[in-house]
């Protein structure tokens, strides 16, 4: 039996069915941009698998800096004991982080780190005395993870609707209309006030993507936004919480998406390009007066089998180093340029229902998405790995992808759009 015989037999894979798997391609290497596959054929990682290898697969120093640390020290449990490269990655995120968010709690995964920050906020307000505060608030079309809080605080009619009955109950706003390059209006909030005014003595945070919902939604919405849930958070004694996960260290143009409203959280989750997509790593980070209130009534109840992973530490290292080495911003602005001209191709067609790009993000939102088998035969004959999502087909390109690059990612989209 083949390896691709025995992985359709036996191997689930993501969002995928046992019955009738979905198409699988056979990575053997990958390096920078690209991903090789057991017949030679090479794929644009047009993706970065997930949004994360933003420097490019295997990239030598990110990977020189996990080999040096397996000849020290590969996994030591965090309670307890401390270690060099947690320390030292802890150092490089406060210099990269908003001023004074600077108490970082290792987790393994991004949704870890929400269901950690959904955990702090819960035990900030208990430590005020207000245990009845044991809800979030979120927003709909908002995405935040498989686990499942952060299933919960996902659009509750998005894809994980099918658990209801196993997720906790919070409170959703509507989703932001306001486009992030449109005007503002003041209807647009009405929703979180409303929802507020209803269940706000129950409401211990609220928590959103700033700027940019990604799995449910590839919406970029209002900045105004941001600075009123800063505002109403403020005003009502309850904390503000970013998902900065698919968004932090340059994915929407700015170091974190925040800044484009020039508003700092209480608790911000952070992970997939901390450590270059090369190893997996995520962290809830708070500020201090935040971590003081929360530690009153005790440690903070969470510890992950690899919490602060040496190697995984090390890994982050090295991707913040190289942060500071290029102008990966400067990347960013111009794939940001090149996504908007190259779009503009796949405005009229008629299976194009919008285009958007901020950042190294760009979207096509269909009516209709072609077959899988489709899609997976666009995929080979073009050269560039997509993965479109609901009605959207978008890519989020590593920040090293080329203008030519660019130019192969759009015109894949485009045959996908037009395969219907």
């Amino acid at each position: 039996m083949s390896l691709l015989d025995y992985d359709r037999c036996h191997v689930w894979h993501p969002y995928a069915s046992m019955v009738n798997p979905p198409p699988v391609n056979l990575a053997v290497s990958a390096s920078g941009t690209k991903i090789r596959l057991d017949s030679g054929e090479e794929l644009i990682d047009a993706v970065s698998s997930w949004w994360c290898v933003v420097h490019g697969h295997n990239h030598p120093v990110i990977m020189e800096a996990i080999r040096k640390q397996t000849e020290k020290l590969s996994q030591v449990m965090f309670a307890g004991f401390t270690h060099e490269p947690a320390i030292r990655l802890t150092e490089a995120l406060v210099h990269h982080l908003p001023e004074g968010m600077d108490k970082v709690f290792y987790v393994d995964s991004g949704s870890i780190a929400v269901e950690c920050a959904a955990k702090m906020a819960v035990q900030y307000q208990y430590s005020l005395g207000f245990p009845e505060k044991c809800k979030l608030l979120a927003l709909k079309g908002g995405y935040h993870g498989d686990t499942a809080a952060a299933m919960a605080l996902s659009d509750p009619s998005g894809m994980h609707a099918l658990y209801k009955g196993v997720m906790p109950k919070h409170f959703f706003a509507e989703k932001p209309r306001c486009r992030f390059d449109g005007p503002w209006e003041d209807s647009d909030f009405d929703s979180v006030t409303a929802q507020l005014d209803a269940h706000g003595s129950e409401i211990a945070g609220i928590i959103c993507e700033p700027i940019f919902q990604g799995g449910n939604a590839m919406w970029f919405y209002h900045p105004e936004y941001l600075r009123r849930l800063r505002k109403i958070c403020n005003e009502r004694g309850i904390l503000l919480i970013f998902d900065e996960i698919a968004t932090g260290f340059g994915r929407t143009g700015r170091k974190f998406a925040q800044e484009y409203a020039s508003v700092v959280p209480d608790i911000m989750c952070i992970g997939k390009i901390l450590t270059g997509g090369q190893i997996t790593l995520a962290a809830t980070v708070t500020n201090g007066q935040c971590a003081e209130v929360i530690c009153r009534s005790g440690g903070f109840c969470h510890g992950p089998t690899f919490m602060a992973n040496p190697l995984a530490c090390a890994a982050g290292i090295a991707s913040m180093k190289l942060l500071d080495e290029y102008d990966y911003l400067g990347n960013v602005r111009r794939i940001e340029s090149e996504l908007k001209a190259e779009l503009e191709c796949c405005r009229h067609s008629s299976n194009v229902a919008d285009i958007r790009a901020l950042g190294a993000v760009g979207v096509l939102e269909v009516h209709e998405m072609p077959s899988r088998e489709k899609i997976q035969r666009i995929v080979l004959d073009s050269g560039v790995w997509l993965r479109p999502v609901g009605n959207y087909i978008y890519t989020m390109p590593p920040y090293i992808t080329t203008t030519a690059e660019i130019h192969q990612i759009v015109q894949a989209m485009k045959a996908v759009a037009e395969a219907v």
